[in-house]
């Protein structure tokens, strides 16, 4: 063996023994004031069986066939969705670029050139101007080429490990993205549908109180008619009714523009979404309250925040790398003639093989100004992180103390409604039998009216307050889903 291959094997071998370190600090997680419970759960009923939230499909726990469908196709057909999804192909395309980035280079050219060179006049004269000879002399030549290249860059220094480790973050913060958007369209598509549902219900009850009034209307009409009343009961009965007539119509625009946002979610014109009403409401679900620390592996928006952290503190590692040579092992062969003939033999045949180290002696600060620039992004995905983190703590407190209260509002406003309903019933028996004004039963009734619409709201809200609270801790998705998105990969 001669001295210079030798010495090309002992630069290969410690260019491979450098190669398992890497320049750049490790990532580790910024430090996170976590709680120890919710201030908010105290006294919150956990849900049975505990672990509802994991199946995914969270929806679900409010038993509604038509709300399951529906979810299904805008998981299949939102637009804002598709665009999500495939900004999340486009983090997956740059992850296999990354990875390309590992294995050797090969090319291949092959051309012909044709080349001249021409001279100057050859002429020849005498001293009395006879010329001798002349004219003028130029070759021309051509070179037919064939190669093959082969280039790989050794990562002595870990600039390809730190750039692949910040294109995988950046890719699993981009299926986390992917995640949160699903989710928050999923939560926007089921508020929209409980809202519909719970207009539904408000319908339903003033239709029967419009037909309660018809006949109330009625009655004073025949005790009028019969000298009983007088004709002012006529007139705020049909007050009452048309009153009334006005809100349940009122009802009809609300209920629409629910109708046209669930079809625009599931990715139709809403001249194409017709949903017919309904008599029940879905069930109120018990919603199970994880703890602070759990938060942070279910919520994938603190996931992504998280994500951007880690490619952040990768780039810190491929901006100190830059001050360090490149190690790249290059090798060309191929053949080269001048007859197409004989262009590919034995005599014409040529190669190179060698390594190569280039490093920057002169920038003009342009690296300091990169290793600065990435260190300030690093903190500013830091501060992103926590702030997003706070978020989420600040969420899940709001929606549990919304539940809390409204749960207690909603039993007190049941005894409301009960009493109502009670002092309706008497002051009716009261009016036909002649004891009390129309005046007391039009201002029972109003009341009644007003308590039953009160609960009806209340219990819409419970319903929303419920949607936000499953998503601000995650819906069904766990952190661990973005390791079987990597695996897949």
């Amino acid at each position: 063996m001669t001295f210079a291959p030798r010495r090309t094997l002992c630069l290969l071998a410690l260019s491979i023994a450098l190669a398992g370190c890497a320049v750049g600090p490790d990532y580790q997680r910024p430090d996170i004031d976590t709680p120890v419970a919710f201030k908010q759960a105290e006294g919150w009923k956990t849900a049975v069986p505990a672990d509802a939230l994991a199946r995914g499909a969270w929806w679900e726990l409010y038993g509604d066939g038509e709300l399951n469908a529906l979810v299904g196709r805008l998981n299949v057909s939102n637009q804002n969705l598709a665009a999500s999804e495939a900004q999340y192909r486009q983090a997956r395309a740059l992850l296999r670029s990354g990875r390309a980035a590992f294995f050797p280079t090969l090319s291949t050219s092959a051309g012909v050139t044709r080349a001249g060179q021409g001279g100057g006049d050859s002429t020849l004269r005498t001293s009395d101007g006879i010329a001798i000879g002349g004219g003028s002399s130029s070759s021309i030549s051509k070179n037919y080429d064939l190669s093959l290249n082969a280039s790989w860059e050794l990562d002595v220094w870990g600039k390809l490990r730190r750039g692949l480790e910040s294109n995988r973050a950046a890719f699993e913060a981009s299926a986390a993205d992917l995640a949160a958007v699903r989710l928050s369209l999923q939560s926007e598509l089921v508020q929209s549908y409980l809202q519909l549902r719970v207009l539904d219900e408000q319908q339903r009850l003033l239709d029967a109180t419009v037909a309660a009034y018809q006949r109330s209307l009625r009655l004073t009409e025949n005790q009028y008619r019969a000298g009983i009343v007088p004709r002012s009961d006529v007139a705020q009965a049909m007050t009452q009714l048309r009153s009334t007539e006005a809100q349940a119509i009122d009802l009809q625009w609300q209920r629409a523009q629910l109708e046209h946002a669930i079809a625009v979610l599931i990715g139709v014109p809403p001249s194409e979404v017709s949903i017919a009403r309904r008599d029940s409401l879905p069930t109120l679900p018990e919603v199970p309250a994880s703890v602070p620390s759990e938060l942070l592996e279910r919520r994938p928006d603190v996931a992504a925040a998280e994500r951007r952290v880690i490619a952040a503190n990768a780039e810190i590692g491929v901006a100190k790398a830059a001050w360090f040579p490149d190690l790249t092992i290059s090798a060309t062969g191929g053949y080269r003639g001048s007859s197409f003939a004989d262009w590919i033999n034995l005599p014409n045949r040529f190669w190179s093989v060698g390594p190569q180290l280039a490093l920057t002696l002169f920038d003009g600060g342009r690296r300091s100004a990169e290793s600065e620039r990435v260190e300030a992004a690093y903190d500013q995905t830091v501060a992103q992180y926590r702030q997003a983190v706070l978020d989420s703590f600040r969420e899940v407190e709001d929606y549990l103390v919304q539940q809390r209260v409204l749960g207690r509002e909603a039993e007190v406003q049941g005894q409301a409604l009960e009493s109502a309903r009670e002092s309706l019933r008497l002051i009716e028996n009261q009016y036909r039998a002649g004891t009390v004004d129309y005046n007391s039963v039009v201002n029972v009734q109003a009341t009644a009216l007003s308590n039953e619409r009160n609960a009806l709201t209340l219990l819409g809200s419970r319903l929303t307050a419920s949607v936000q609270l499953i998503s601000a801790l995650g819906g069904g998705w766990d952190v661990q889903q973005l390791e079987e998105v990597e695996k897949s990969e």
